[in-house]
């Protein structure tokens, strides 16, 4: 009898054993999949429709508002004709030249290629608000003007040309749709659903292919703040104030886009 009873003792110590194994088990195979899963973040779909990821079966622009005529940056689109310490007026011969392109502002460095889903959205939004009183450029392709036109440079002052494009601000967000499930789901969004974050920004044309905006010649008096900020950039690109916003010692005037030759 005492035989027996360690020996049904003994099978019952490894049956504890077994049993508390198991959710040990359980535990190390569940965490693997625990990382697999999950809903995909706003920058993640960024990242894939970016780079046009295969893990993608579509990635579109949603438009949500839009604005025409929003006035770009300005740009100085020439070099700089010093007449300080003159006490006549100067005529110059100036080289003019810009480019416009559509551009996206969404984060930095991102970029969609023309063949991409997304680049192909991009298009197809732009087509949708072009219209027969304004043509929109739609691709990722630039165009613009260069010609060499004769104006006057002010006495003691710098001259040169600003340009700020015409365009079309449209705002919305990005709708990713994966090929497999995540979290249950597979539509995603960046950054969110409804959003206006996302602006693509397509040049306003002119009939003749030009782009729209404003052209201005600008007189920087010598000596001031303004002029030694342009002179000490050594003709370098940098932000400038918009038409009319220059300050008592800045003189803008208009050139009218009828002007520009076509390309």
């Amino acid at each position: 009898m005492t035989r027996t009873s360690r020996k049904g003792s003994h099978r019952s110590k490894k049956k504890r054993i077994v049993i508390a194994m198991a959710p040990v088990v359980a535990i190390a195979v569940a965490v693997p999949l625990m990382n697999q899963a999950g809903a995909a973040t706003p920058s993640e779909v960024t990242k894939d429709c970016a780079e046009n990821s295969a893990r993608l079966d579509n990635c579109e622009f949603v438009d949500v508002q839009f604005k025409r005529d929003n006035l770009g940056p300005n740009k100085r689109v020439s070099t700089i004709t010093d007449n300080c310490g003159s006490t006549s007026a100067l005529s110059k011969s100036f080289s003019v030249s810009a480019s416009v392109t559509r551009s996206i502002t969404l984060e930095d460095g991102f970029t969609a290629s023309a063949d991409s889903k997304l680049g192909n959205s991009f298009f197809e939004i732009g087509a949708k608000f072009n219209t027969t009183e304004i043509d929109l450029k739609r691709d990722d392709t630039g165009t613009g003007f260069d010609f060499s036109r004769t104006d006057t440079v002010k006495a003691n002052h710098i001259g040169f040309f600003m340009w700020s494009e015409k365009r079309t601000d449209v705002s919305g967000f990005l709708r990713a749709t994966y090929k497999d499930e995540q979290d249950g789901q597979k539509v995603f969004f960046s950054p969110s659903e409804g959003g206006t974050s996302v602006h693509v920004f397509y040049p306003q044309l002119l009939k003749n292919g030009t782009p729209d905006g404003r052209l201005w010649l600008r007189n920087v008096e010598c000596g001031t703040p303004q002029a030694n900020g342009l002179q000490n950039a050594e003709n370098s690109s940098r932000a400038e104030p918009g038409f009319g916003e220059g300050g008592e010692n800045v003189t803008d005037v208009d050139i009218p886009v009828s002007e520009i030759p076509a390309p």
